[in-house]
């Protein structure tokens, strides 16, 4: 008789030194908890309303890409999966909040970070931390049950998740 074990609720990515293309790093490694997870795919009676795979993997993105950008590089990603939802957090080296501001000219690149998250996020805030700081935001739980187990890791780019 073998026994089913539920999956761990949550999962720590920890960039090494010199880790190259970190952003990619956490996606994948986002792409396979939420797989283990049943998550739903992007689509998947998709009402516009309940966060599926690539929401939560472009959250991630944001996230670290800013730890990178404005915070002196990813200290840990941390996915933890609550009753009602997804909570993620990112900490990294910089002692300064990130702050919810309107880009000067919206048709050109960067400055949207932190709007994305704030638009498609249930919750988020941020917090200091001795030598930095967190940034976390939470998603809430889709509503509709997920189908099988193949969900998330059928993502366009998943076959980059092994390397």
């Amino acid at each position: 008789m073998s026994e089913r074990r539920s999956p761990e609720r949550s999962r720590v990515y920890v960039p090494g030194a010199g880790d190259e293309n970190v952003v990619a790093r956490c996606r994948d490694f986002t792409r396979h908890a939420l797989a283990e997870w049943e998550w739903p795919l992007p689509g998947a009676g998709d009402d516009g309303v309940d966060p599926d795979a690539e929401d939560v993997l472009l959250l991630v993105s944001e996230l670290v890409a800013n730890a990178c950008l404005h915070g002196e590089g990813l200290r840990s990603l941390l996915l933890r999966l609550t009753g009602d939802g997804l909570r993620i957090e990112a900490t990294d080296r910089s002692p300064a909040l990130p702050a919810l501001r309107r880009p000067s000219d919206p048709t050109r690149p960067g400055g949207h970070g932190v709007l994305i998250v704030d638009r498609l996020a249930r919750r988020w805030g941020a917090e200091p931390l001795d030598g930095g700081k967190r940034v976390w935001l939470e998603v809430a739980a889709p509503r509709r049950p997920a189908r099988g187990t193949a969900m998330a890791q059928n993502l366009p780019g998943s076959e980059r998740a092994g390397s």
